[in-house]
């Protein structure tokens, strides 16, 4: 967790980050562990408000966490962060999962191949691993990003240092579609822990008639299941529609925030909390919060 410029303590969690959990302690570890880490919390300077996001709603960890906190005199809520969309493979290989598919996204998809066979050499890529083709693979990347309809990454350096973190780690599915030498999507994916998720995806304004991204999403979507038999592919942030097309399960994402009443900065933070809470109750149709947080999920990872 990091402390942040006010008298908070948060997360250590950003723009990219698709769930938060504990590390170096088990997940499932028994609920006085993190009754204990609620007690360590309080004694912190920073500790009057707590934020942790974005969370797994199922998950006992922050259960246990807030039980502890309230009885140390927190008063605790919840908040949505953002849809997640995902696949079970349960075992399944691509052309079962592929059959299941909507007959609209199967046709689009094959009459891209079509056209792309049509409209010259075209070829997909899929990098797993470092080889004197990844530099290549990461300018492909950046390019199709570049002329794409995504606004420029906050930092330029992030992307390609982690692709080839990834690529030293094994966790590496970059993939990218040529048709006569030129990228038109690209895609990243992250696979680990026996999960493939989705972290990055973009194509060539003007390629959408050739349906290069479903194109490549099917390629991708193959190698997954097929190859790294995985047991689960998850599209990470973001409610776009265009994900229930390729995802049959969707699920969301919480943030869990705690205020310290016995603090001046905390009673403070507890009161506008819950008064913006109280305005979106009274006004369902009229929730900026929330409309705020699906438009930053347009560009988030797996969108």
């Amino acid at each position: 967790m990091e402390e942040n410029r006010g008298p908070s303590l948060n997360s250590l969690s950003n723009y990219y980050s698709g769930w938060f959990g504990p590390v170096g302690v088990a997940a499932d570890s028994p609920p006085q562990v993190f009754e204990t880490l609620a007690q360590a919390l309080k004694t912190l300077a920073c500790s009057s408000v707590v934020r942790l996001q974005p969370l797994d709603p199922d998950a006992h960890w922050h259960r246990s966490l807030a039980i502890g906190m309230r009885r140390l005199g927190y008063i605790t809520s919840t908040f949505f962060c953002f849809a997640n969309w995902y696949q079970p493979v349960l075992g399944r290989r691509f052309a079962d999962y592929w059959a299941e598919r909507p007959a609209a996204l199967r046709h689009s998809t094959e009459r891209g191949r079509r056209r792309l066979q049509r409209a010259g050499a075209w070829r997909i890529d899929i990098h797993t691993s470092e080889h004197p083709g990844l530099e290549e693979a990461i300018a492909a990347f950046q390019a199709v990003y570049a002329r794409s309809w995504k606004p420029p990454e906050p930092n330029p350096h992030f992307m390609p240092g982690l692709i080839r973190l990834a690529a030293e780690q094994g966790w590496l599915r970059l993939g990218v579609l040529w048709l006569n030498g030129e990228p038109l999507a690209a895609q990243l994916w992250l696979v680990g822990a026996d999960k493939a998720n989705i972290f990055k995806l973009a194509f060539v304004q003007g390629a959408e008639k050739l349906s290069v991204g479903s194109v490549l999403t099917a390629a991708l979507m193959e190698h997954a299941m097929d190859i790294d038999q995985v047991s689960e592919v998850d599209y990470l942030a973001g409610d776009e529609p265009y994900k229930a097309d390729w995802m049959s399960h969707r699920r969301e994402r919480i943030g869990l925030i705690a205020f310290d009443p016995f603090r001046w900065s905390g009673l403070a933070a507890a009161a506008l909390h819950f008064a913006g809470q109280w305005r979106r109750r009274l006004h369902p149709g009229k929730n900026p919060l929330r409309a705020a947080q699906t438009a930053v999920a347009t560009d988030r990872p797996g969108t």
